[in-house]
């Protein structure tokens, strides 16, 4: 498969995001002096205003970066829990037999603003309110609008479910921008204005929060103060497996990083080599996505409620005999549920001195519940919607607790150094994706701006009304992969050649021997790879 654009390559610093302005905006800080953990905050706040389909400070973030300094791998879960009032009693007492899928009550904490502001104090060099400049400019002035989010807010226009707090931001006078109009986002602009100046504290105890509280009340919401004022992120210690000479890092639960390193380590003993699109070769990643999705579907949640411990599912005697389940020759009759939607962010950057982020972020499905604070120009995801009513379910909703997180932010080791900074938006599909281009880059030998551009596949129940999980692969996969895949018994179907669904992913790769950073990014956004 050709390329579709060559790969970045620089000394100083790297940023891939999926937005080019966020790329520009994360390198601009590290030429100004900053770090590349400046330059990840600087490149996530631009693309909650100019790519707010996907990810807004209303939203929760994951973060695996690499502090030279320290010689250290940090992990920071910045996602939010459930209000203290939320249990399911309330909800079925309520009229809900199922989670609410959007408004106030798919609404959890958002972790966003506490995240960005623990990174750049803990391993930032020029702090948080210089990281909000570009942001803050481009929400004040405007920017043009690209085909993918003037689509998007057409898309949305029709949806009844979006709220005219909503509308009112996003679709000034009743109609969507057209591509090459200029949007701009004041309210937005005054909120991260105030986060500048007065820190994490004004969305979590002050101004912002009071106005979130007052909305929720309003839209018969559940938040309190005290459900804000109680929200931090957690430093975590990160999962990881090793495959083929790599340590493949992931955060663990409440996240399913973990199903993403089964994926992976489970296919150590098979033999990957020639064909990327061998049916058989195929085959054998999608065979070790069902069994990891079953135990996710099992087991993951918060951790504080988990049944099992989680580093028992990357035990290598129970990989091995999950492994022996997978017959070359035949796939398993389907195993656990699967869905494909959701929304996000991921972008990663590294830095000419050893630095490297992993940042993932979102609002969960598009623009999440459909609401935005009034005033203030924040989305409210909609994670909430992730949790069960069912008293058995792992992932049954309960006060504070956090629900199973799709967002996975990854990173590879060579020589105990950063080697592959990765990761992609894609709900369900992100563990999916990290195994497919890992695969790409160890087992194949693929640069990352290849591996990022090859054709991918989505395993799972796409949409509400299929009948069974089926195969959704991009059309640029060889015909005689779509013929033996089906051979073997599955049901592959048949997509476009460049999908949203399969996900956005950016990655780098440092060359260990000479510290050339080497970008590739996404052709399925308006992605960009920048260096200097």
């Amino acid at each position: 498969m050709n390329q579709t654009r060559q790969v970045t390559m620089a000394r100083h610093g790297v940023v891939s995001a999926p937005h080019y302005l966020a790329s520009q905006a994360g390198t601009r800080l590290m030429m100004a002096g900053g770090n590349a953990i400046d330059a990840a905050i600087a490149a996530n706040a631009v693309l909650n205003v100019v790519y707010p389909f996907v990810n807004g400070s209303g939203g929760d973030i994951f973060v695996l970066l690499y502090d030279k300094k320290s010689d250290g791998l940090y992990a920071l879960n910045g996602s939010g829990r459930a209000p203290a009032a939320a249990t399911p009693d309330w909800f079925k007492a309520n009229g809900h037999t199922k989670m609410p899928q959007r408004g106030i009550l798919s609404v959890s904490v958002p972790g966003v603003v506490d995240g960005w502001q623990q990174i750049s104090e803990r391993f930032g060099r020029l702090g948080l309110a210089k990281s909000l400049e570009p942001a803050i400019t481009y929400a004040e002035e405007g920017f043009g609008v690209g085909n993918n989010l003037s689509d998007s807010i057409k898309t949305l226009l029709k949806q009844d479910w979006v709220h005219s707090s909503w509308r009112k931001v996003y679709a000034p006078g009743g109609k969507a921008p057209e591509p090459g109009d200029l949007l701009k986002l004041p309210e937005l602009a005054r909120s991260l204005r105030l986060i500048a100046e007065q820190g994490r504290d004004v969305f979590y105890k002050g101004e912002i929060g009071r106005a979130l509280v007052e909305f929720s009340q309003k839209m018969g919401g559940l938040f309190t103060m005290e459900d804000l004022a109680e929200h931090s992120g957690e430093w975590v210690e990160p999962l990881s497996v090793s495959y083929h000479g790599y340590r493949v890092y992931e955060l663990p639960p409440n996240t399913h990083g973990i199903t993403a390193l089964q994926m992976i380590k489970m296919l150590e003993k098979f033999n990957l080599k020639g064909d990327p699109y061998a049916p058989e070769n195929v085959h054998l990643l999608v065979e070790a996505k069902k069994l990891a999705f079953a135990d996710r579907e099992e087991y993951l949640t918060d951790p504080k409620h988990m049944k099992i411990e989680a580093a028992h599912l990357l035990n290598e005697d129970y990989l091995e005999q999950r492994r022996k389940l997978i017959q070359p020759g035949a796939a398993m009759a389907t195993i656990a549920p699967g869905k494909t939607t959701g929304d996000t962010i991921y972008l990663c950057s590294a830095d000419g001195e050893g630095n490297a982020v992993s940042l993932i972020q979102s609002n969960y499905m598009g623009v999440g519940s459909g609401l935005v604070i009034p005033g203030y120009g924040i989305e409210l995801q909609n994670r909430g919607a992730y949790f069960s009513l069912d008293p058995a379910h792992a992932n049954v909703i309960a006060p504070r607790k956090r629900t199973m997180h799709t967002l996975i932010p990854s990173m590879a080791t060579l020589n105990d150094r950063p080697a592959i900074i990765f990761g992609t938006m894609g709900g369900d599909g992100q563990p999916q994706i990290h195994q497919q281009v890992y695969t790409n880059l160890i087992d194949y030998g693929m640069n990352i701006q290849a591996a990022i551009d090859s054709p991918r596949w989505i395993h799972g129940k796409g949409f509400p009304d299929d009948p069974l999980e089926v195969l959704n692969m991009e059309t640029r996969y060889p015909q005689y992969t779509f013929d033996g895949l089906t051979a073997l018994g599955h049901h592959p179907r048949p997509t476009v050649a460049f999908d949203r669904m399969m996900g956005y992913a950016q990655g780098i790769v440092i060359n260990q021997a000479n510290g050339l950073l080497m970008g590739g990014s996404d052709p399925r956004a308006d992605s960009a790879s920048i260096g200097w």
